[in-house]
């Protein structure tokens, strides 16, 4: 049995995941039951377009302790009112300021 060795772990908003699926699928002609599962539900909630430009706004606001993987959970929701953006940031120890939090806003809209 073969063993894997990580060598980055970073945090992917879900256009990318579908990207990379369809690409592990022309290398393999062939995606596993998980890979699968994960395309189908891709599909289902109607993952589309690319959210590169967003991360990159988001980003260049400079909030104080947002990390990559907030600002991908943010992107992958696109919340739009401070009060989807708190509830899709409740499940983090984190504290934004109002005025940060309506900047975010703004910057998905």
């Amino acid at each position: 049995m073969s063993t894997f060795e990580i060598i980055e772990e970073r945090p992917i908003d879900l256009t990318e995941l579908k990207s990379e699926l369809e690409s592990i699928k022309k290398r393999d002609k062939e995606l596993g039951f998980r890979s699968n599962r994960t395309k189908e539900y891709l599909e289902q909630i109607g993952v589309e377009g690319d959210n590169k430009a967003l991360i990159k706004k988001i980003v260049d606001l400079g909030v104080p302790r947002l990390k990559d993987l907030h600002i991908v959970k943010i992107v992958d929701n696109k919340p739009e009112t401070v009060e989807d953006l708190k509830m899709v940031l409740q499940g983090y120890p984190l504290t934004v300021n109002a005025d940060n939090l309506k900047k975010i806003v703004e910057a998905i809209k």
